[in-house]
């Protein structure tokens, strides 16, 4: 039983190194075709533009109806 459980972690761990060996080589292979991108200067940031809003007046009424009565059921 303990045999087996050994044999069990250690296919695991071998299986484990041997698949990040090779994601790190294929990506060492990726870096090596690809030039290295040239680093970018930071932009100074741009003051935002001011922001205009149109505002309509509201028209007033020049007559008013009479005011209303309301009843509440007591």
């Amino acid at each position: 039983m303990l045999m087996g459980l050994l044999y069990t972690f250690l296919t695991f761990l071998i299986c484990f190194i041997l698949v990040c060996a090779v994601k790190l080589i294929y990506l060492g292979l990726l870096s090596l075709k690809k030039p290295p991108e040239p680093e970018k200067k930071p932009e100074p940031e741009k003051k935002p533009e001011p922001v205009y809003y149109i505002v309509e007046r509201k028209r007033t009424k020049k007559k008013y109806s009479n005011p209303q009565e309301f009843e509440f059921k007591k």
